[in-house]
C-alpha cells in the first residue's frame, strides 16, 4: 500500500517508539509496545505496555483518547493482537473505538498470530499500513523476537576492557577500567534487560549488586551460573532487594547447598551436565522457560568464552578504555583457535565515543 500524503507520518511513530522503550525490561515475556492516537494532526491519546497482565499499549492510548478516537489514526509499534490472553484482543478494542487508520511498525513475530491482527482490521474496512520504522521497532523487541520463536533469550555479552584486551589487572582488580559515562551506559543496559548473568567466580570475587542505578531504572532478574552455590548465600547479590535471583547449577550439586540457596530467597534451576559441564542451549532454554527474553552477560571471562564457543551470543558490546594493563585477565577465556581462519568472525554494527572510552557493538555474521 502506498503511503497517503498525510498518513502515515514518521514523527508519530517515533513518539510511539519512545513510549515503547519505557517498557523495555519490564514486560517479559510480552513485547514492549507503544501506541499513539492522532486526530487532526495532534496526539489525543498515548500509552505503552507497562507489564505482563496489564493493559496493552493500544488500550491505554484508546482510553486516554476517549471519544476523540472515532475517525482518528492509531500508530503502534507492533501489530495489534487478535487473541485472548490475560487481556482481550486489541483489534476488537480498535474497532469498537472507531479508529479509521492504523499504522504498525512490525508484524507480530509469533508464527501462530503473525498477520492475523492486520487481516482482522482490513476485513473491517480499516486502512492499515505496515513497516514504518520497522528496524527500530525490532531493536526494541529483539528479545521478544528471539524468545517467541525459539524459547530462548537474546544474549548480549558486555565487556569492559583495556586497550590490550584485559578485563582486570593481574591481581584481579577491575575497578575501574572504563570511565563513569561507560558505567552509566551499562546501568541503562541492565535496566532494559530482563536478566543479567554472572558466573560464580565473578559473584564471589567482585560481590556485585547487578542493579540498575539510573533514575527511573528497572532492576533486572539476577542470574548466577555456578557449581558451588552454597558459597554465595552471604554475598550482596542475595541481600539486595528487587529483580529476583536465579541460581543455575549442574545436577549433582549437593542438596544441602541448594536448600541453603532456596532458604536465602533464590530460585534454583538444575541443569543437565556431562562431566560437570552444562551446555549453553540447555541453560538458555531453562531461562526462556522462566520468561527471560533478553539476557545481559556481565562476567566473567569463562562465562563469556563458554557462550562464545557454543555460538550462543547474539551481540557483543565492548567498552574499550585508553588504558594498557599488560599481563592481566583476558576478556574471553576457556577456548582457543589454532588459526585465525577457524575463529568466530563478527560484523561491527556501531562504534561510538562514551566519555573517554569507545563503545563497540558487533554481531555474528549471518546471526548466531
Amino acid at each position: 500500500m502506498k503511503p497517503r500524503p498525510d498518513f502515515p507520518r514518521p514523527g508519530f511513530m517515533r513518539q510511539a517508539l519512545r513510549l515503547a522503550r519505557k517498557g523495555a525490561g519490564r514486560t517479559a515475556p510480552n513485547p514492549a509496545v507503544g501506541a499513539v492516537v492522532v486526530r487532526g494532526g495532534r496526539v489525543v491519546g498515548e500509552g505503552y505496555h507497562h507489564a505482563a497482565g496489564l493493559p496493552h499499549a493500544e488500550i491505554e492510548a484508546l482510553r486516554q483518547a476517549g471519544r476523540a478516537a472515532r475517525g482518528a489514526d492509531l500508530y503502534v509499534t507492533l501489530e495489534p493482537c487478535t487473541h485472548h490472553g490475560r487481556t482481550g484482543p486489541c483489534t476488537e478494542a480498535i474497532l469498537a473505538a472507531g479508529i479509521a487508520r492504523v499504522a504498525y511498525a512490525m508484524e507480530d513475530p509469533n508464527p501462530e498470530v503473525s498477520g492475523r491482527g492486520a487481516g482482522r482490521l482490513r476485513e473491517a474496512g480499516i486502512v492499515v499500513h505496515r513497516g514504518l520504522a520497522e528496524a527500530q521497532a525490532r531493536e526494541v523487541n529483539r528479545g521478544f523476537c528471539r524468545w517467541v520463536v525459539s524459547g530462548k533469550p537474546f544474549v548480549t555479552v558486555k565487556l569492559a576492557v583495556s586497550l590490550d584486551g584485559q578485563i582486570a589487572a593481574s591481581g584481579g582488580d577491575s575497578r575501574w577500567i572504563t570511565g563513569e559515562a561507560a558505567r552509566r551506559r551499562v546501568h541503562r543496559m541492565r535496566s532494559g534487560a530482563d536478566a543479567v548473568l554472572v558466573g560464580g567466580e565473578t559473584a564471589r570475587r567482585d560481590d556485585p549488586l547487578l542493579t540498575a542505578r539510573v533514575p527511573g531504572g528497572h532492576d533486572p532478574r539476577k542470574v548466577v551460573l555456578t557449581s558451588r552455590p552454597g558459597e554465595l548465600v552471604r554475598r550482596r547479590i542475595f541481600r539486595e532487594p528487587g529483580g529476583g535471583l536465579i541460581v543455575a547449577c549442574p545436577k549433582g550439586v549437593p542438596e544441602r547447598d541448594l536448600r541453603a540457596v532456596r532458604n536465602a530467597g533464590a530460585r534454583v534451576i538444575r541443569l543437565p551436565a556431562r562431566g560437570g559441564t552444562v551446555r549453553a542451549h540447555h541453560f538458555l532454554a531453562a531461562l526462556g522457560s522462566e520468561g527471560v527474553t533478553s539476557l545481559l552477560v556481565e562476567g566473567g571471562g569463562r562465562v563469556a568464552g563458554w557462550l562464545a564457543e557454543e555460538g550462543a551470543v547474539d551481540r557483543y558490546v565492548v567498552f574499550v578504555a585508553p588504558l594498557l594493563l599488560g599481563e592481566g585477565i583476558r576478556a574471553i577465556t576457556g577456548w582457543a583457535c589454532r588459526a585465525p581462519s577457524s575463529g568466530k568472525r563478527l560484523a561491527f554494527t556501531s562504534v561510538r565515543r562514551v566519555g573517554p572510552d569507545l563503545e563497540i557493538t558487533a554481531e555474528p555474521r549471518g546471526g548466531s
